[in-house]
């Protein structure tokens, strides 16, 4: 499969365009998937407390803290899964595992059905890995922090999408987005089965399936195995972490904090949304061109910092809204970092570097729930003595600081492509 912008394996330049649109649609509508369910699962969750919020946080995080889980085991064994046997088999398989999950999530009839829902929908979401795995098949160095940034914004599509259709289902019936994303998931698995290419042809994939490096542990050596991929790695895990803050407490902190209804959560969302699209459709390919892949890394971890802070201060749901032209500033982080992270590593390494950062992300959905979600129900409890129910969120903000001064140590392009395993 050729790459975008030069023949990588031979093929023309048209064709390397080609797999990754085949890609970019499939991730946009998984996306899609997820956001719809954004805005309804903690009140599904909720409801079944009994209405206690407090009581709903802690089991917010229980449910978090398990999709994490089985991202950190799944997602390095998928990833190398991909380098052996290819890229579509692996997300094939995930994709029409997500429609499934969904609707078990959607008949649930207690909280112990609905966890392991969630846990099978860890363990398919786990082919995000194998995604990214496959915009470094098909894209050249130079242009892969613009490909990761398109490939970001289909998550901002789908958040800007999927959670305002989500919580206007949810007015309707908390149960309703999820039969949608079922049937999202089953459209997004055919479209794959019948359109989507492969991207790793056979001369490029490893020799072998080694149980060894499958696993997390042995999946997180190779990040040990490159100078400064360690410390990237860390700014990864840095950003993942403080990037759950929302996704934790969001629905929960802006219904007690500003009274939102889910339509106005999922309105909220679309308007982060929207600006994440223009940084990473519009903004990432032309500022990374004049500021590099590191000056991308440090102004999204800066702006993310910032934005955070924003988010924990405002006092009214107008305010925190004001800051989302700077808050969408952090897209640029991402980028940046899978960028300078490819640039070390082989073609045949892409999928267990790909795997190795999921399962960072798993250890992110592990921690950070139970650290922002326990923070944020502790808060509320004590709001007659604390009154700062975004102390969550400035958590997050001083976690994208340590990556900003991490950032001036070990954000530096390679002196030399490597060589394949």
């Amino acid at each position: 499969m050729a790459a975008i912008g030069e023949g990588a394996v031979g093929g023309p330049q048209r064709s390397g365009r080609a797999a990754f649109g085949f890609i970019f649609a499939t991730a946009l509508m998984n996306s899609i998937s997820f956001g719809l369910i954004i805005p309804v699962l903690p009140n599904l969750i909720k409801a079944f407390t009994g209405g206690d919020t407090a009581q709903a946080a802690e089991w917010n995080v229980v449910f978090a803290v398990t999709w994490g889980a089985m991202q950190f085991v799944c997602g390095p064994l998928l990833g190398l899964l991909s380098d052996r046997i290819g890229r579509r088999p692996v997300l094939l398989v995930s994709i029409f595992g997500l429609a499934l999950d969904f609707i078990i999530i959607a008949v649930a009839p207690n909280l112990m059905w609905l966890l392991v829902g969630r846990i099978l929908n860890g363990m398919t979401a786990a082919s995000f890995a194998t995604a990214g795995a496959y915009v470094a098949d098909v894209t050249p160095p130079e242009g892969r922090a613009k490909a990761f940034g398109w490939m970001g914004s289909a998550f901002s599509f789908g958040f800007l999408i999927g959670p305002a259709v989500g919580g206007a289902l949810g007015d309707i019936d908390l149960r309703l987005p999820f039969y949608v994303a079922a049937g999202l998931a089953l459209v997004n698995g055919l479209y794959g089965l019948f359109v989507l290419p492969e991207s790793l042809p056979p001369e490029h994939r490893t020799k072998s399936f080694d149980l060894a490096r499958a696993n997390p542990l042995g999946s997180l050596r190779l990040l040990r195995s490159h100078p400064d991929l360690l410390g990237l790695a860390t700014i990864g895990l840095l950003f993942q972490l403080a990037h759950t803050v929302l996704p934790a407490i969001f629905v929960l902190y802006t219904g007690y904090r500003y009274g939102w209804s889910p339509s106005t959560m999922g309105l909220a969302m679309m308007a982060t949304g929207v600006a994440g699209v223009v940084v990473q459709t519009l903004l990432v390919g032309p500022v990374v061109a004049r500021i590099g892949e590191r000056g991308a890394l440090m102004l999204g971890a800066a702006a993310g910092a910032i934005g955070f802070a924003w988010y924990g201060f405002a006092p009214t749901g107008l305010l925190y809204l004001a800051g989302v032209p700077v808050f969408a500033l952090m897209n640029f982080l991402m980028p940046g970092l899978q960028g300078l992270m490819t640039r070390r590593v082989a073609p045949d390494q892409q999928g267990q570097l790909q795997g190795a950062n999921q399962s960072l992300q798993g250890i992110a959905s592990m921690v950070g729930p139970a650290l922002f979600g326990l923070t944020f129900a502790w808060s509320i409890r004590h709001a007659d003595q604390l009154q700062a129910p975004g102390l969550a969120i400035y958590l997050a903000s001083a976690l994208l600081v340590v990556a900003l001064i991490l950032g001036t140590r070990v954000a530096r392009p390679p002196a030399t492509a490597p060589a394949a395993a």
